[in-house]
């Protein structure tokens, strides 16, 4: 299992060594250039408050983009047992809702995608360990059927392979 709070400090004191550096770097620039305008840039002094704000404003959204990715708990549910078949509804709205679906082994499974977002990339699912895809219209539902022989995690993605979603067949329930 990956440390996530050593890969935090490593991406920290990355960043501030990068920062160390391009400061040195600028500082040992001559500024006895031409004053004479040659067609390229010229740097332009900013207030220190300026750039304390979007140093602080990046390292924020670097945060939040971490936090989102490594730290983030996907939203989970177990089917339902509806006769001899389990089911599950999953919202189609920048993602899928719930993203972690438990199932019981050797019982047939029903999961339906009700898509409500129009991002093309949302317009398919793919579940690849049961070799289904299918096509989910907007604004409708569109159900899938398979039965897990055995226990383990099966994805399901989008069609561009961006957006997943997990199934986690168990053999009993907890």
């Amino acid at each position: 299992m990956v440390n996530k709070t050593a890969i935090l400090g490593r991406i920290a004191s990355l960043g501030l060594v990068l920062g160390l550096v391009s400061t040195e770097a600028v500082a040992q620039m001559s500024h006895e250039m031409n004053s004479e305008p040659t067609g390229q840039f010229r740097r332009i002094e900013q207030p220190l408050e300026n750039r304390v704000i979007v140093t602080l404003g990046g390292l924020g959204l670097i945060s939040l983009e971490l936090w989102w990715f490594l730290f983030s708990k996907p939203k989970s549910r177990q089917a339902t047992a509806k006769g001899e078949i389990q089911e599950v509804t999953v919202t189609v709205d920048g993602g899928y809702d719930p993203s972690q679906i438990l199932v019981r082994v050797g019982q047939p499974v029903r999961l339906n995608f009700y898509r409500k977002d129009a991002n093309s990339c949302l317009e398919e699912v793919r579940l690849p360990d049961f070799h289904i895809t299918r096509e989910l219209p907007l604004n409708r539902v569109t159900p899938i059927e398979f039965t897990p022989e055995k226990p383990g995690n099966y994805t399901f993605t989008c069609g561009m392979n961006m957006f997943r979603g997990e199934i986690q067949a168990e053999t009993t329930r907890k």
